[in-house]
């Protein structure tokens, strides 16, 4: 049997685990891996005629993905990329004793399908949403966020609180110390972090932070956590307006995204957990020695306000410290932003 013939046996058989992939789905994960693949092949694994490959490579092209056809060669993914497997998934939920990930080709918004399963009583403490593809990602301050199919890791994560909402402050910092952590595991020992939920790498971001909350803001309440991590994005097509990176921008290679994720929960997790217990007081001097911003003057923001001074980190709240010429001043996250000063 021909090499070429044992590998489409192999993607058969493995295809075939998958739970009820449309013939897109298994399209794009027989490009995956950037190679060129005949439209015989193509057709012969997903059972449809070579007109019919061409319908669903057009298909693949609205989801944002680029496709290269050479006559003799066939066709592929301009980039590889790294695809979710929700076998490896409910593998890893049991392995950190999580609800089964529930994973999503296409979303508006992996913290609006997480606040739907809450709000129809289907999520319970540590369920995580996953999507490859936002068409409504969402940042701070009603943002978007860029969320080109396949390129990143979209998450939404359930957390439970019983005490009110004073047990909050700080959550948004503590979870940007994970994902700074997760970096530093991942070989991006300059990750650092900017108050209140951004997560930088050579001075650009690479991860954001937004927290939804739900319930009774003095007893039991829940709290989405969203996170947006630059995997292998290499080109946003300009919907980003701050400079930003990624791990395979950085580093050069494609990143797996399972182990991305893996790496992620084993330093966010018991970290939220921790978080519960002692709330952000615990968690103050490792978040300064990571600061992106200390001891920089800065411009703090609220709505038509602003104040200058020297940016002095962050109190046991998690809320922002800055030494102006009238004395020191705080603030929380709400409507806030926070930039360096320039001087012209």
């Amino acid at each position: 049997m021909h090499t070429d013939d044992l590998k489409y046996k192999s993607f058969k058989k493995r295809n075939n685990t998958m739970q009820n992939p449309s013939l897109s789905d298994q399209l794009v994960a027989m490009l995956a891996d950037g190679q060129f693949h005949s439209g015989e092949a193509i057709g012969e694994v997903l059972g449809v005629s070579r007109a019919a490959v061409w319908k669903r490579l057009q298909a693949l092209e609205a989801l944002g993905l680029s496709i290269e056809s050479v006559k003799g060669k066939g066709y592929r993914l301009k980039s590889a990329i790294s695809l979710f497997d929700q076998q490896q998934l409910d593998k890893m939920a049991i392995e950190f004793g999580l609800p089964a990930m529930a994973l999503h080709r296409e979303l508006d918004s992996t913290n609006a399908e997480l606040l739907r399963l809450l709000a129809s009583h289907q999520a319970e403490k540590g369920q995580i949403v996953l999507a490859e593809k936002q068409t409504a990602g969402r940042g701070r301050r009603g943002r978007s966020w860029s969320s080109p199919y396949a390129a990143n890791v979209y998450l939404s994560l359930l957390w439970t609180f019983e005490r009110g909402m004073r047990q909050l402050d700080g959550l948004s910092l503590v979870v940007g110390l994970a994902l700074q952590r997760c970096l530093a595991e991942l070989g991006f020992c300059d990750a650092r972090i900017k108050w209140p939920n951004d997560v930088l790498v050579a001075n650009r971001k690479i991860a954001g932070i937004l927290l939804e909350i739900n319930g009774d803001p003095t007893d039991q309440f829940h709290v989405v956590i969203g996170i947006g991590l630059n995997v292998n994005m290499l080109d946003s097509h300009g919907s980003i307006d701050q400079a930003w990176t990624s791990l395979q921008q950085q580093q050069k290679v494609l990143h797996d995204k399972h182990q991305v994720l893996q790496v992620l929960l084993a330093s966010l997790l018991p970290m939220l957990a921790k978080f519960e217990r002692h709330g952000f007081n615990h968690f103050v001097s490792d978040w300064s020695e990571v600061d992106a911003l200390h001891g920089q003057e800065v411009t703090v923001t609220i709505g038509d306000q602003a104040v200058v001074g020297e940016y002095r980190g962050v109190n046991a709240n998690g809320e922002l410290k800055i030494a102006t010429t009238h004395g020191e001043r705080t603030f929380n996250g709400g409507e806030v932003s926070i930039r360096k000063s320039y001087h012209g």
